[in-house]
């Protein structure tokens, strides 16, 4: 059981997929990880390139986490259109919910434009919270 959420921009489709991990959580020790999966659709006419992230993270005591840097899991993807690219990783919270969202800075290749694509809001929530 997992948090969906997508959002097209600039026709770039970001889907996300959250899911808690409670095999690599520690919930005593106040540690919830989660995983999330990713896919990046290119859905316009050009070839784009990922080239930086930006995440803003959240959880339910107030704290606020900010993560920058290239590419996504060590990769900056090239995207032909029509083509997509899928990637997981995880973050871990102190708190049994939060949330995530940011934005992917991305080239064109044909004349070098950069822009921004939105990820969509996703939600970091445990099953128990759910009920």
């Amino acid at each position: 059981m997992g948090t969906y959420a997508t959002e097209i921009t600039h026709g770039i489709k970001i889907s996300v997929e959250a899911k808690f991990q409670p095999d690599h959580s520690v919930i005593e020790q106040r540690h919830f990880l989660f995983s999330y999966r990713i896919t990046i659709e290119n859905a316009s006419e050009y070839t784009v390139q990922l080239l930086s992230r930006h995440w803003d993270i959240f959880d339910s005591s107030g704290d606020y986490d900010i993560v920058e840097g290239e590419g996504v899991v060590g990769e900056q993807p090239v995207l032909e259109p029509g083509e997509s690219f899928e990637y997981e990783s995880a973050c871990s919270l102190t708190t049994d919910m939060g949330k995530m969202k940011g934005t992917y800075l991305m080239e064109r290749k044909v004349d070098k434009a950069k822009f921004h694509v939105n990820i969509p809001e996703f939600e970091l929530i445990i099953p128990q919270r759910l009920n």
